[in-house]
């Protein structure tokens, strides 16, 4: 049988090395690398989108892998593409790592400088399982949930944008069309979903921070069921205690919320922390909402240039989202384009805040009605953003279940 390897290395001399070694193994096929941990996750979803089959039997994580350090990497494979041996190769192979990386899903560790036999040895027994699970799940296969749900991150250019207000209707127009739901408050110090809501909950994020597994029992324990249907998981009530959480366990928050939920809108504020970061970086969307206005543009175009910086996020992959638009302003959509390198979504938001003034003064949100302008582009921009399907009835009735008179969800699909 033909063992399918796909290499995970980010140093060009290394990448050589280990594929020059590959070829050499008996019945093995060896892909081309892949250079970081974003390529890697891209790869393994598109493929598991097509089938289980479709994945390699092996991944090889060189442990100077990045921007996701290789542990971290190794169980973000684990959890959301459990049919696939990952081996770490590392030049560092204590019993202190070898058992870190076990924890964290690897099936094995080789060392460095590379061995022929001992690469052969790891390479199949972590081939051999693989092929194990998938026959096991061949029988079985609502066990296996691919690339996990959707997760989206919101974020401002700056304070006052209408950040959370996107996050929240993002969410319930997800919800009312029949998705699974999570919202999640990364805006750590500054949170204000739990009050736009009218929520209070004794359990937060940091709550999570410092649990190495998170089962579904613990996640259910820390997240709030809205009781529109959506799962909360909010900030910190003090603020101070968000220095607690840090980018790897949000990594860990955010696969247990993949796996568990359809839908994931992750409100980040205006801030870029290591923590948001680590969330935009594992997002399949990433929105970045501004004003057409002078400062908020350049304040876009900064955050757009911060994260190009640090490797958190091409300018190309990031969704501009216009809020407060009128057709009279001198900024308009495909100049902000134009200034940011990003794409700008189909659908803009109103100005229109007086629709708004009474839901946000009694924290129901939720209440917003159907007629206003604001509502209906957000829940447009959900259907252009793929965050809702359509239920039975839906296309002659023109809205979604639970909401009367809502929007419908947008056919012309934006390409992302």
């Amino acid at each position: 049988m033909t063992t399918r390897i796909l290499p995970v290395v980010g140093d060009a001399d290394a990448a050589r090395s280990i594929t020059s070694l590959l070829s050499q193994l008996p019945d093995a096929e060896p892909a081309g690398p892949v250079g970081d941990s974003t390529s890697l996750i891209d790869t393994l979803a598109r493929l598991a989108t097509e089938s289980i089959d479709e994945l390699p039997e092996v991944v090889l994580v060189h442990e100077r892998i990045g921007p996701v350090p290789a542990l971290e990497l190794i169980r973000e494979v684990a959890l959301r593409f459990p049919a696939v041996g990952v081996v770490l190769v590392t030049a560092d192979a204590s019993p202190g790592l070898f058992s870190a990386a076990m924890d964290s899903g690897a099936r094995g560790l080789v060392g460095l400088p590379l061995s022929y036999e001992e690469l052969a040895q790891r390479v199949q027994a972590a081939a051999a399982w693989s092929v194990g699970v998938r026959r096991h799940l061949g029988h079985g296969g609502d066990v296996f949930t691919g690339p996990g749900g959707t997760v989206v991150t919101v974020s401002g250019a700056k304070g006052g944008v209408g950040t959370t207000v996107a996050a929240v209707q993002l969410a319930l127009a997800a919800k009312a069309s029949g998705m699974t739901v999570a919202l999640a408050d990364l805006d750590l110090q500054a949170g204000d979903v739990a009050s736009y809501l009218d929520v209070q909950f004794r359990r937060s994020i940091v709550d999570l921070a410092t649990i190495q597994d998170i089962s579904p029992r613990v996640l259910q324990d820390a997240v709030f069921t809205h009781h529109t249907g959506i799962g909360l998981l909010l900030a910190p009530g003090e603020g101070e205690r968000g220095e607690e959480i840090n980018d790897r366990s949000v990594r860990q928050i955010v696969s247990a919320l993949r796996n568990r939920y359809e839908v994931v809108i992750v409100d980040c504020g205006t801030q870029t922390t290591s923590a948001n970061a680590a969330a935009i970086e594992m997002a399949d969307t990433t929105l970045l909402l501004t004003t057409p206005d002078v400062v908020a543009v350049r304040a876009a175009k900064r955050m757009v240039k911060l994260w190009d910086r640090l490797q958190i996020r091409k300018a190309e992959e990031t969704t501009i989202v216009v809020n407060r638009y009128m057709r009279n302003t001198e900024i308009q959509p495909p100049l902000i384009e134009k200034i940011t390198g990003t794409k700008v979504s189909r659908m803009v938001i109103p100005a229109n805040f007086k629709e708004l003034h009474a839901v946000v003064d009694a924290g129901r949100m939720q209440d917003l009605e159907s007629k206003s302008t604001v509502k209906q582009a957000l829940w447009g921009l959900a259907g252009e953003l793929g965050l809702v399907k359509t239920p039975e009835g839906a296309e002659k009735q023109g809205k979604f279940k639970g909401d009367r008179g809502s929007v419908g969800v947008r056919r012309g699909r934006s390409k992302s």
